[in-house]
């Protein structure tokens, strides 16, 4: 009899769980019409804010949403949402695993929240605009040909769908008009149908669109979605467009948002260059020459962080508060060094310096930060001021230059661009001296070559071409600790002898080498 009751029970608890397994599988999806509505719409603002006016006369032709269309399109907000609750069954988490939401800010009782959301809220403005351009703005090209089409601005998530803004047709009147779409990394539909309009290809790279009433056809166009299908994370695809007789190309971008890295300063005020700015610098046997450097930072600036990166064969310890010392293997070089201290960076801006330089009352870095904080400029030089007197900022304009299969040309000239608006004693320039502050995530992003062990620093900016938004300030100034006692043969200590070998090694060639192979430069000009 248990065993009989023990299987009836078995018996129920499957039965319950396959009844959830059916009723989740036949359950259908909600349709948000709101959603639908809204995404449509929000597309033909854009377009009128395009001075596409003409979609008003469209809105009295009927048409109908297709929800199985528009479900899959973006919306004017995401939402944060989860799975509702399921039923409480056993294993029930394994065989319906949910999906689970968190709000993000949302701190209930927190004094300093909305101080955080105003500093985020700025941050991040500040980012798009480094971020964005006049190429992401959607443009439309009026039919002149007599096809209309959007020449830019139009964009799509990698394996997701949008609207295609824009399309249509200015003929003269004939009996049937159509026009034709092609696409080759995705696929067409329509979130609506418009009566009296013909729509062939539907969810294929070859959509026909007809119809003997031209502004039902146009009504139709607004509807055309776009859906990619073959992922890339950032590409194009080509788009084909075309009626008897016409053809046009335009493109939509596939791409991922670009995720923002955002550094709270901490509460307003005056810069609190603690929290904003980390000291970085590659140190190889003179320690005599480090510590200087470090005593000089500590009068101007007893709580920034300073971060070591060291090669020498026989490290020593570098202590003290705010210091990270990182050990390196002996010789490993230069832009290693580089790339080991800025990777340990954790805040906004990195400034840059060399061992042996000197922090004085000039040495301002709050003018770097002031730069960097209200202009679109990812770095900002100095100057360095030698023991003769003599200042140097080292401004470069860099420029490539077509030259066909046989590789480009590499143009640098002394010199800078323009004077930055605000800023008398600041100029935009592509390269500045080895003194400078930069965003953190823009110098990782562009890296140093570790195959430049012993000399460089020209070859950073070159990399940084068209990604790094360079200026220059001549009135933050650090000086130079003097070479004359080390040069001279009987000035000379056993460390200035070592350092010496191996910083000005036999004459090498890898720089031309990485130039003609890595940057696919077939010649260097230069003043």
């Amino acid at each position: 009899m248990r065993t009989q009751r023990k299987k009836g029970l078995v018996g129920c608890v499957v039965s319950l769980i396959l009844l959830a397994v059916v009723v989740r599988q036949w359950t259908p999806g909600v349709s948000n019409v709101g959603d639908s509505e809204k995404s449509i719409e929000s597309v033909k603002e854009k377009l009128r804010q395009s001075s596409l006016q003409y979609l008003n006369s469209y809105d009295s032709i009927p048409y109908h949403i297709k929800r199985s269309v528009t479900g899959s399109l973006p919306k004017n907000g995401c939402a944060c949402e989860g799975d509702a609750g399921q039923l409480k069954v056993p294993f029930g988490d394994l065989l319906f695993p949910r999906v689970a939401a968190q709000e993000l800010g949302s701190a209930a009782g927190d004094p300093h929240l909305e101080d955080l959301k105003k500093r985020r809220r700025q941050a991040y403005n500040s980012f798009r605009r480094r971020s964005q351009s006049a190429a992401d703005i959607l443009v439309v090209a009026e039919a002149n040909s007599p096809l209309q089409y959007p020449t830019q601005g139009v964009e799509v998530r990698p394996k997701k769908s949008t609207l295609i803004p824009g399309l249509g047709l200015k003929h003269r009147s004939r009996r049937l008009y159509s026009v034709n779409l092609t696409a080759s990394m995705g696929t067409f539909n329509v979130a609506a149908q418009v009566e009296g309009v013909v729509v062939r290809g539907e969810g294929t790279m070859h959509m026909n669109v007809s119809s003997s009433l031209l502004s039902a056809l146009n009504w139709q166009l607004q509807f055309i979605t776009y859906t990619n299908d073959i992922f890339h994370p950032n590409t194009a695809d080509m788009i084909q467009f075309g009626t008897d007789g016409f053809q046009a190309t335009f493109t939509i971008k596939i791409r991922h948002n670009v995720t923002p890295k955002l550094y709270d300063p901490g509460p307003r005020g005056e810069y609190n260059i603690s929290a904003l700015v980390t000291i970085a610098t590659k140190t190889f046997l003179r320690y005599d020459k480090l510590q200087d450097l470090i005593s000089s930072i500590r009068q101007f600036y007893p709580t920034v962080t300073i971060v070591i990166a060291d090669d020498s064969e026989h490290p020593k310890p570098v202590t003290g508060p705010y210091i990270e010392h990182y050990i390196m293997p002996f010789g490993k070089g230069w832009f290693a060094g580089r790339n080991l201290a800025v990777s340990q960076v954790a805040t906004k801006y990195v400034l840059w310096v060399d061992d042996d330089f000197i922090f004085t009352s000039n040495t301002r870095l709050e003018k770097m930060v002031d730069v960097l904080e209200r202009t679109t400029l990812d770095l900002v030089g100095g100057a360095v001021r030698e023991v003769t007197g003599y200042t140097a900022t080292y401004r470069h304009t860099i420029s490539s230059e077509e030259g066909g299969e046989e590789g480009n040309c590499l143009h640098m000239r002394r010199g800078f661009h323009h004077v930055i608006e605000g800023f008398p004693n600041c100029v935009v320039s592509d390269a500045v001296i080895n003194f400078f502050m930069a965003r953190t995530d823009k110098v990782r992003q562009v890296g140093f070559d570790p195959r430049l062990a012993r000399v460089a620093h020209l070859e950073f900016f070159v990399d940084g071409l068209g990604t790094l938004h360079v200026g220059s300030c001549d009135d933050v100034i650090v000086n130079h600790a003097s070479k004359i006692k080390g040069m001279l043969p009987w000035g000379q200590s056993d460390t200035d002898k070592a350092y010496s070998n191996f910083r000005y090694p036999e004459k090498s060639n890898i720089q031309n080498t990485l130039y003609y192979f890595k940057n696919h430069f077939k010649c260097i000009t230069s003043n």
